[in-house]
């Protein structure tokens, strides 16, 4: 498959802590197109394409749940594709250079979809 396509059963790498990664009470939002997606376990990610104030484009690594609960959702490989205008709310990376977010949220505006962190513990 294409660079960008959905990588479903990618093998399990070490979990990692999240507050070593992602400042947890604080909240970034970044809207931009989809530049590819990867759908695996324990955890998936989008690239996101975010143009700046200045006009240069950044890409942001954004990290969401793993596949299996995606799924549970109702998320599917059918769900998002590459090109798509999306805003994305979470937590930013303790390193402001690496464009890393934690997804808590996701608005594709042009039909509505929306998919928020599930509370920790259900």
């Amino acid at each position: 498959m294409a660079a960008g396509a959905f990588a479903m059963a990618a093998p399990a790498r070490a979990h990692h802590s999240f507050p070593d990664i992602y400042v947890e009470d604080r909240t970034v939002t970044i809207q931009g197109e989809l530049a590819q997606i990867v759908l695996r376990n324990p955890h998936s990610f989008v690239h996101v394409v975010v143009k700046e104030k200045d006009g240069s484009l950044v890409r942001y690594a954004v990290e969401w749940v793993g596949a299996a609960e995606l799924g549970g959702q109702g998320v599917t490989p059918e769900t998002l594709k590459l090109g798509d205008y999306v805003i994305v709310s979470g937590w930013p990376g303790r390193n402001p250079t690496d464009h890393r977010v934690r997804m808590t949220s996701m608005q594709r505006p042009k039909d509505g979809f929306l998919w928020k962190m599930r509370p920790r513990g259900m």
